[in-house]
């Protein structure tokens, strides 16, 4: 599949899960050019499934064997968090200078910006946030088209909900769908979505409240030291205290477990 997609094959994993090795403005250039693909059909089946994953990911796979068999299955998984570049660089050098953190919010940002041609579909995020980021891109991205967007209910949504979603998707002529649903909801419904629907379908999880401006962002040097998870658990500290207190724990052991196995292997 890698092949076919033009991009680098998924074969280095940190904890369970296998990443997609790419630059920052490489993966923009490919989310760009392969939404035009799979809206035309050309990869032969219904749409591909993009995840942004970061150290809870990796947690969540050691956890749930599903939920690692979703993303082995998964057609794309950048590294989102800084975390993950650092375990992988050290884990396989002979790709170190191309393991970029490939962060939702700026390839969000980085596509929107790049091209008119997508049609873009904003799914998730409460009303209030929607409405909010369609006028940011609005007022951003003059060129970007905005082709539908929807604020689903919290609630699980009904097998009949789902197809009059995929409805509105494709009568919309949109080619890229992102998801903000939090995980790891987005993640089972981008791969739902790209078995049914021609489209790039993208689980970008806290980027529509970023570009919206409904949330702090962490300071860039924050980003950069992998310490924006410090920044976001002083904002919600009920939200996240479980994610971060737990995840950052299982993800270090997975990290101490993957630079040891590719240690031995070489």
């Amino acid at each position: 599949m890698s092949e076919l997609l033009g991009l680098p094959a998924r074969d280095h994993a940190v904890g369970a899960i296998d990443f997609t090795v790419l630059p920052l403005p490489r993966a923009i250039g490919w989310v760009t050019a392969a939404s035009a693909d799979v809206s035309a059909g050309a990869l032969g089946h219904p749409g591909l499934a993009v995840h942004f994953c970061n150290a809870y990911n990796v947690a969540l796979a050691r956890k749930d064997a599903q939920y690692a068999q979703l993303l082995a299955e998964a057609d794309v998984v950048f590294s989102d968090g800084v975390p993950i570049t650092w375990v992988g660089k050290r884990a396989y050098p002979d790709v170190a200078a191309q393991w970029d953190r490939v962060y939702g919010p700026d390839v969000m940002r980085g596509v929107l910006a790049a091209s008119p041609e997508p049609r873009h579909y904003l799914l998730g995020g409460d009303p209030d946030t929607l409405a909010a980021l369609q006028r940011r891109i609005a007022d951003e991205h003059p060129d970007a088209v905005v082709a539908g967007a929807e604020s689903p209910p919290f609630r699980a949504a009904s097998a009949q909900e789902l197809v009059e979603r995929d409805d509105r998707i494709r009568a919309s002529g949109a080619t890229i769908v992102w998801v903000g649903l939090g995980t790891p909801k987005q993640d089972v419904e981008v791969r739902r979505l790209a078995s049914s629907v021609p489209v790039l379908a993208m689980a970008v999880g806290a980027a529509f409240d970023f570009l919206a401006g409904t949330k702090a962002q962490a300071p860039v040097w924050m980003q950069r030291t992998g310490t924006e998870w410090a920044f976001r658990l002083a904002s919600e500290p009920r939200r996240l205290g479980r994610r971060y207190v737990w995840g950052n724990s299982v993800f270090a052991l997975e990290a101490l477990r993957t630079v040891r196995a590719t240690r031995e292997s070489r």
